[in-house]
């Protein structure tokens, strides 16, 4: 598996907390039992959609990355809006899909908050979970807003008292 499986996990997880007000923790630790399972352990009962069963094999250093994104994200969810609501002014956070809120909401923690993830990475990681779980353009909205955020320093976007 790897860092995209990682982050899909990531996104189930911050779009539970986000559209189904489940408390993070929980729904981390539900992410943490589907990784540590066996595979042959492994419910087709407990299958939300194909992308679980990856989610089921995620090793120890992919959930640790995962659980970093969703704690990072977490913690500047509020600076990371404020990006988000000001690069796209005629299409207000709460009429996004639920999912394209989360997955820039993660992006710019990667871009902002971690140094070892190259920002083209970042962008082309949130282009392709787009591709995957958005809507048809999903992944051109995602890579115009991100797109925007790279060219500029930090400071330019983030709130006061925020650092990148």
């Amino acid at each position: 598996m790897g860092r995209r499986q990682a982050r899909e996990a990531a996104l189930q997880v911050l779009y539970q907390v986000d559209v189904a007000r489940v408390d993070p923790e929980e729904a981390l630790n539900h992410l943490r039992e589907m990784a540590s399972q066996n595979p042959g352990d492994f419910d087709e009962s407990d299958r939300v959609n194909e992308k679980d069963v990856k989610i089921a094999y995620l090793s120890p250093k992919d959930m640790l990355f995962a659980r970093e994104l969703v704690a990072g994200t977490l913690t500047h969810l509020k600076a990371f809006d404020q990006v988000i609501a000001r690069l796209s002014r005629d299409w207000p956070l709460y009429r996004m899909a639920a999912v394209d809120r989360n997955i820039m909401r993660m992006a710019l923690y990667e871009i902002f908050h971690r140094e070892d993830i190259p920002n083209s990475v970042a962008v082309n990681e949130a282009v392709e979970l787009a591709k995957t779980f958005g809507g048809p353009d999903s992944s051109r909205f995602i890579n115009g807003i991100l797109g925007r955020v790279v060219k500029e320093p930090a400071s330019y976007y983030l709130p006061e008292g925020e650092s990148g």
